[in-house]
């Protein structure tokens, strides 16, 4: 029997209406296919777009809409600007924070404060409770292993992997990754082809035989992508503009 079809969403960034025409989009493909599904989130739902609190809203109620349904899984990964506003919500002072602030953290204040300049160092009451206890658990990566797949926000380290650090998955731009002539001959990564995000390079997903990358800029102009994953059948791409 074959394995489920995945929807792999890039970095969203705030882009909240993007994001609710993505699902959309996915949901309708899911229901022509006919078939189990996996839709995965993989990181960076907040920082620098218009309405970062509206995009954790509609991650957390897809997941809520299809928890338990045998058809269709969501999965929503951890990217390093949640890690971020994570690292400055249990800051001891503002001044820790700074570095999320000027990383778009500014933007998701304003978000949960309700307009744009609102956003100040009060910041943190605004934040519900429960949207900073889903980042709390949000996973690293997800790893098929039958199917040789690797979801994750940024890479990996192909001398480790899986063995690695998750500051790894959230940020690397390494070569090492990008590279795959630089991949060391390791069964670990025979046929493993790794689904990430974190470095757009253009309006368009990069396509190699050991990556694809979803980043296709959304917050800064381009379209918010999504790869589709079939047995059998070349990668696909959903986008909303």
């Amino acid at each position: 029997m074959a394995g489920p079809i995945y929807f792999a969403i890039g970095d969203v960034h705030g882009e909240a209406d993007k994001l609710r025409q993505l699902h959309a989009a996915i949901l309708d493909r899911i229901a022509f296919e006919g078939h189990a599904a996996k839709i995965v989130h993989l990181g960076d739902y907040v920082d620098r777009g218009p309405d970062s609190r509206g995009v954790v809203d509609a991650v957390m109620a897809i997941e809520a809409r299809f928890n338990r349904d045998p058809a269709i899984e969501v999965v929503s990964l951890m990217g390093n600007h949640e890690q971020m506003m994570l690292d400055a919500y249990d800051a001891a002072s503002a001044e820790d924070a700074g570095l999320w602030w000027a990383q778009g953290g500014a933007e998701t204040a304003d978000s949960y404060a309700g307009g744009v300049g609102k956003g100040d160092t009060g910041w943190r009451e605004k934040v519900p409770k429960e949207h900073v206890s889903w980042m709390r658990r949000l996973p690293g990566v997800l790893h098929d292993r039958e199917r040789r797949l690797v979801f994750v926000h940024a890479g990996i380290e192909p001398a480790r992997f899986p063995d690695e650090d998750q500051r790894t998955y959230l940020w690397t731009r390494s070569d090492r990754f990008f590279l795959q002539w630089q991949w060391p001959d390791r069964e670990e990564l025979k046929g493993l082809k790794v689904i990430h995000g974190h470095t757009p390079k253009s309006f368009d997903p990069e396509i190699y035989p050991h990556r694809i990358n979803v980043d296709t800029g959304a917050v800064f102009g381009g379209p918010l992508t999504a790869v589709m994953l079939k047995e059998g059948a070349r990668p696909e791409f959903l986008r909303a503009t």
